[in-house]
């Protein structure tokens, strides 16, 4: 099976120099630095909970509704088939434009800058379930207490560690990448721009300060906080409950009422049984919004080297029951 970003990454003991390669954690976060991402996970979460009386006393507009669900699936997709598919896992190559528009669309969802996201993520696939995951629910134990202190570590309590990820261990490709340490860089710009641009748009279409304030609370925060809660839920319900038919070295596992809002993400024992797959949802009838997104950009000829579940790929995965 054809090696991925994440082994390249991790399973060479030294450098090209004879040194031994980069600890797993990197620089240690400030408390400032903790202070704001606790302002950009609370907040959208606070709207997602005022969301349902907002929606019962003032009730939910057309325009606010089209803005929410266009931004959700164009920050959804740039995290799933951007950050993930493509830049995590090379499950394809991608010309440089859309390669570049991935990379911001991703950065809207405002799930931290691409680099760290994909070192983080490249992590979590070198040590799943074990020590040195970042954001296993499995590492306090199986008593009650123990899983819902890990189900809390998994879903967002990971994301206050002070120690972050080794970019420079488990991202050196994409630290070499030009375009993409820019846009890595301007981070704080895309998650102003991805409050700013709603508010904008709902004022501008309704024309009115009412359509700009209900423009930033439901496609603003309301969307930024569910993306954020199904991305975590990848990490934590997925790796806790749902089918396993294929082996893996983990927990990971397939949680089907979580494929259409994850746009297939949830499919997730599939995707650790083969992870440069573009495909998760292998099965017949498994829903996966990003693999059909890849297959319209191969068409369009805008990404190319697509690694599809191909009958003798399948084949090289060992069901479970078989």
């Amino acid at each position: 099976m054809t090696t991925s970003p994440v082994d390249q990454a991790d399973t060479s003991r030294t450098s090209r120099f004879g040194t031994a390669r980069p600890p797993i954690s990197g620089k240690r976060q400030s408390r400032a630095a903790i202070a704001v991402i606790a302002v950009f996970t609370v907040a959208p979460l606070l709207a997602l909970i005022a969301a349902v009386p907002v929606a019962w006393g003032w009730g939910l507009g057309w325009v606010d509704l089209a803005l929410a669900l266009s931004l959700y699936c164009l920050t959804g997709l740039g995290v799933t088939v951007g950050f993930h598919r493509h830049f995590t896992h090379g499950a394809f190559k991608a010309n440089s434009p859309l390669r570049a528009f991935l990379a911001v669309a991703g950065s809207f969802a405002v799930q931290g800058p691409i680099i760290q996201w994909v070192a983080d993520h490249r992590r979590h696939h070198a040590y799943a379930d074990k020590e040195g995951d970042p954001h296993s629910p499995w590492l306090y134990g199986t008593t009650p207490l123990a899983v819902a202190r890990g189900f809390w570590h998994a879903h967002m309590g990971w994301l206050f560690d002070r120690n972050q990820t080794n970019t420079e261990r488990f991202a050196p490709d994409l630290l070499k990448d030009r375009t993409l340490t820019r846009i890595n860089g301007l981070f704080p710009v895309w998650t102003a721009a991805t409050l700013l641009l709603p508010a904008v748009l709902g004022g501008v279409l309704s024309w009115s300060w009412w359509g700009m304030l209900t423009g930033l609370f439901w496609a603003g925060l309301v969307r930024v906080g569910l993306l954020h809660h199904v991305t975590w839920a990848v990490n934590s319900i997925c790796h806790m409950i749902g089918e396993r038919p294929f082996k893996s070295r983990d927990k990971a596992a397939n949680f089907w009422p979580l494929a259409l809002v994850s746009f297939g993400e949830s499919w997730h024992n599939s995707h650790h049984a083969d992870p440069t797959c573009a495909r998760h949802g292998v099965g017949r009838g498994q829903l996966d919004i990003s693999a059909r997104t890849i297959w319209v950009f191969e068409k369009l000829g805008w990404v190319h080297k697509v690694r599809w579940p191909t009958p003798q790929r399948l084949a090289k995965r060992t069901l479970q029951n078989a």
